[in-house]
């Protein structure tokens, strides 16, 4: 039996706790946690060369640990020559062990290792406790061989938690020492 990732066990040991005190929460089932992080890449050039999808596919995986969903356009577009179900990039929805084992290599390897780093925005949050986050590229992540890359392409990486607040996910995600920039 696999033992429960780092973030998971310092959750329900340490940070379940301070969030019920900080926030006062008369049920145990407020408390907010993660609930999945979806990454997602888009690739353009797909359009006009379809090898290019097969490259994002495999890095996705080899990033998130898990095979990536292709995305299609929903849409014809004449000016960009893309056609109603062309593939146009890859997502991939984590849960469980996975997403805390992405969330513990994001938070303490990739961002330090993303140039001119001084934090993420705290700004992201959506309104319904929701994070979202851009990367400019891949090769931040050490399961990527910078050799192997042809191309240095970003990803969006979204973080859904059950909190109802803004504040509420902030302190989460700062349990997770998740770096936010401060004004």
């Amino acid at each position: 039996m696999m033992s429960a990732p780092r973030l998971k066990e310092l959750y329900n040991e340490k940070l379940r706790a301070e969030l019920q005190e900080k926030f006062n929460y008369s049920n145990e089932m407020k408390i907010p946690k993660l609930e999945k992080i979806v990454i997602n890449v888009g690739c353009g050039e797909a359009v006009s060369d379809s090898k290019k999808i097969k490259a994002v596919e495999a890095e996705l995986a080899k990033i998130a640990g898990q095979k990536p969903v292709v995305t299609v356009a929903k849409k014809s577009v004449a000016t960009f020559k893309l056609r109603e179900g062309m593939p146009i990039g890859a997502k991939v929805t984590l849960r469980k062990h996975q997403m805390y084992e992405f969330l513990d290599r994001l938070v303490n390897i990739a961002l330090p290792r993303v140039r001119d780093f001084r934090g993420v925005s705290p700004k992201s949050f959506d309104g319904r406790g929701n994070y979202a986050m851009g990367l400019k590229e891949q090769i931040v992540f050490p399961e990527i061989d910078y050799d192997d890359v042809a191309d240095v392409r970003g990803m969006d990486i979204v973080i859904c938690t059950t909190a109802e607040t803004d504040e509420e996910a902030r302190e989460l995600l700062s349990g997770f020492n998740m770096p936010f920039k401060i004004n």
